[in-house]
């Protein structure tokens, strides 16, 4: 029996918004149900992201009547609620430059309230009915508007070795909300061990390596007040996180693809079938 188990399950429904944490989850081929299905756009439908606009971080939005609408809310605004149109007008929209698509429009009334909480014209958008992007690295996959990958795994003993650095520096340990995951694992006593699984099970579902997960400014916003937070986790992570085969980026976490689809709990085993070898990482040359 394995030690390893589902510490935490978050989905994110509007790419760059707060996440959802659920006790469980169906894992589609494109990641959790509802993960990154739904973007916000600028007027040239150039998605937007916290990179830029950290005030994205809490506003939340939660999905309804099995994903046919969606409750829109923020602290010191008023909840809205509006219908979500899977198929119907679409506009052109892109992502870092390097996939453009389509999107489908969303309720006028989203566009507005996004567009007042952020100080900025935005629309929110939805994949679709047809959506077939495929990711990169080891095991392809597909994925929604995620970054280029179906899944983000994070385990916990990573986080304690991170934050045991940013500690002894004379920094404040950081949550694991910071990076954004839709999985965490407990119980692999090594730090960064997910770095090196290439196919594992978890409750019905299997998912495969796809590569590490390069780390832009994002964890650096506090995730709860949509505010940077100084250089942290970043300066500490390219003191022993360089990943000289990626550009020289810093890496917290695992990106994956989505082998067999199922359902998984927090609770569930996490079960290793292969593993990288030691210091091998193939992921970079795929790209």
């Amino acid at each position: 029996m394995s030690d390893a188990k589902v510490a935490a399950l978050t989905y994110y429904p509007v790419k760059g918004l707060a996440g959802v944490s659920v006790e469980r989850a169906e894992l589609t081929v494109t990641g959790l149900r509802h993960d990154r299905t739904f973007m916000l756009v600028d007027p040239e439908g150039v998605f937007l992201s916290q990179r830029t606009v950290p005030a994205m971080a809490p506003l939340r939005v939660e999905v309804l009547a099995d994903g046919d609408a969606l409750r829109l809310s923020a602290e010191g605004a008023d909840d809205l609620e509006v219908p979500v149109a899977y198929d119907g007008k679409r506009r052109d929209v892109s992502l870092f430059g390097k996939w453009f698509g389509a999107g489908v429009a969303q309720d006028a009334a989203a566009d507005e309230w996004f567009s007042e909480r952020l100080g900025r014209p935005v629309a929110l958008v939805r994949v679709t009915p047809e959506h077939e992007r495929p990711g990169w690295g080891v095991h392809q996959g597909l994925t929604g508007f995620g970054d280029a990958h179906a899944l983000l795994i994070t385990s916990l003993s990573s986080l304690d070795g991170l934050n045991e650095r940013i500690v002894a520096a004379g920094g404040e340990a950081i949550p694991m909300n910071r990076f954004r995951p839709n999985i965490v694992v407990a119980g692999w006593p090594e730090a960064h061990t997910e770095d090196r699984v290439l196919r594992a099970s978890v409750g019905e579902a299997e998912f495969g390596y796809a590569a590490r997960s390069i780390r832009c400014a994002v964890p650096t916003v506090d995730q709860a007040t949509g505010e940077k937070r100084g250089p942290e986790p970043t300066r500490t992570l390219a003191k022993y996180r360089r990943q000289p085969d990626y550009g020289g980026g810093v890496s917290f976490g695992m990106k994956a693809s989505v082998l067999t689809p199922g359902t998984v709990a927090v609770g569930d085993e996490i079960l290793v079938h292969d593993w990288l070898p030691e210091g091998e990482d193939p992921a970079p040359a795929t790209r």
